[in-house]
């Protein structure tokens, strides 16, 4: 009896665009500097609705590790670079007043991103106000509204009013997301003309905060903090197959001799698992492919309430590196002389 499974009813979060676009798709540019990737993607109405995306530009930025301080110096290059070409093309001059916000909730680690970034921005309106601002900066606001469940005011209406009252001529957004890749997980950074969603990953949907409601460019700036358990279940018995297919086919060369296998990163390797390994490892489970795993995951555990979301232990000191990065390179690109 084939065993079918209905893949239509159920979606698996993820709020990088990158997680939904086919490899092999023509319209990715895609270039690598000082280990750090950058990907490239214009997505118009058709593709967004295939992929389930909105129209726009994204700019994702892959790197390995930011608690490295060399490393860290490489991923805010490439983020202040990029963040840079995001405000030329959007014609935003450098006197223009910016306003940054940070999306999320200080009291949940996963979530703070956005207003731990805010305390890292160099904040220069109030002197403009007052005309002691050095040549060489912007007027720049930023606030971090919260969310929700503890003001019981919608995000984008407070948006909205702060906007109606300073006037900025653009608005940078910085929020935590989910992806549906654990390789992702605080190692990616996603940069977006199109706005954003604030909860969207975590199904908490609020209203959007994009240009076309707010009147004025925005560009939205996101890292992957946390992923739910289907992914991370799925992902994991990807690896499982590649693990055994790779170390039965390390047994049988003679540097496996020398060599302890389990020091071995598979993952490094192009030896992948063909069906007759997943299915000898895997049984029924192993006679699907990766997606409708993962289909199959969230139809077993999101009925009954444990397709939890999931961050590393470290992620306090994760969240203080990110957050610096995205500080300094978003003042990096704002303020000439910074």
């Amino acid at each position: 009896m084939k065993h079918e499974i209905d893949l239509g009813k159920y979606q698996v979060h993820t709020d990088l665009a990158i997680d939904t676009i086919p490899r092999e798709s023509d319209y990715l540019k895609i270039s690598e500097k000082d280990g750090v990737k950058v990907t490239i993607a214009e997505i118009d109405d058709s593709t967004g609705k295939t992929i389930g995306k909105k129209a726009g530009l994204y700019t994702t930025i892959e790197f390995q590790d930011v608690t490295d301080f060399d490393n860290r110096k490489k991923v805010e290059d490439v983020v202040t670079s990029e963040l840079s070409k995001f405000l030329k093309q959007k014609k935003i001059s450098k006197d223009d007043h910016g306003l940054i916000i940070g999306l999320g909730n200080e009291r949940s680690t996963p979530d703070s991103l956005g207003p731990l970034t805010i305390d890292k921005i160099l904040v220069t309106n109030h002197l403009a106000l007052l005309g002691d601002m050095e040549e060489g900066f912007r007027p720049i606001s930023a606030f971090a509204p919260g969310v929700m469940g503890e003001t019981g005011i919608e995000t984008s209406d407070l948006i909205k009013s702060t906007i109606t009252a300073i006037k900025p001529d653009f608005v940078i957004v910085i929020d935590a997301l989910a992806s549906s890749s654990i390789e992702r997980l605080n190692k990616t950074i996603q940069m977006s003309d199109a706005g954003i969603h604030p909860g969207s990953g975590v199904g908490n949907n609020r209203k959007e905060i994009s240009s076309e409601q707010l009147g004025i460019p925005v560009i939205a700036i996101g890292i992957p903090t946390v992923v739910d358990a289907v992914t991370l279940v799925s992902d994991t018995l990807v690896y499982m197959e590649k693990h055994y297919a790779f170390h039965r086919q390390f047994s049988k060369k003679a540097v496996s001799r020398l060599v302890v296998a389990s020091t071995v990163d598979f993952r490094k390797n192009t030896i992948e698992a063909n069906d007759s390994d997943n299915q000898q490892l895997l049984g029924l489970v192993g006679s699907l492919n990766a997606e409708e795993k993962k289909e199959l995951l969230f139809e077993v555990l999101n009925p009954i309430g444990y397709n939890f979301m999931v961050t590393p232990k470290e992620i306090d000191f994760l969240m203080e590196e990110l957050s610096q990065v995205l500080g300094n390179a978003l003042n990096r690109a704002l303020h000439q002389k910074y």
